[in-house]
């Protein structure tokens, strides 16, 4: 059984960076757990992850609810961005 913490992280809505997430663990397990091997999904999760913690922190300073935008409106958020 899942924690609910656990529950939380597999959540699209609030975890933005799933993809990413289930990304690195497969290179991980793919590759004998050599983090060297991994270095490129590391990099782009750290990405995703500074670039949903910046527009999280615009939102609160903007009084904006909820927090973390939903994974539908982050889907828009990064299609108007090119």
């Amino acid at each position: 059984r899942m924690s609910r913490h656990a529950k939380k992280l597999r959540d699209h809505d609030i975890n933005p960076c799933l993809a990413e997430t289930d990304a690195t663990t497969k290179c991980l397990d793919d590759n004998n757990y050599e983090k060297d091997m991994c270095a490129d999904y590391f990099l782009k999760y750290k990405n995703c992850r500074k670039f949903w913690h910046g527009i999280m922190m615009q939102r609160k300073r903007n009084g904006v609810k909820p927090e973390m935008p939903s994974a539908e409106e982050r889907k828009k958020i990064l299609e108007s961005m090119g």
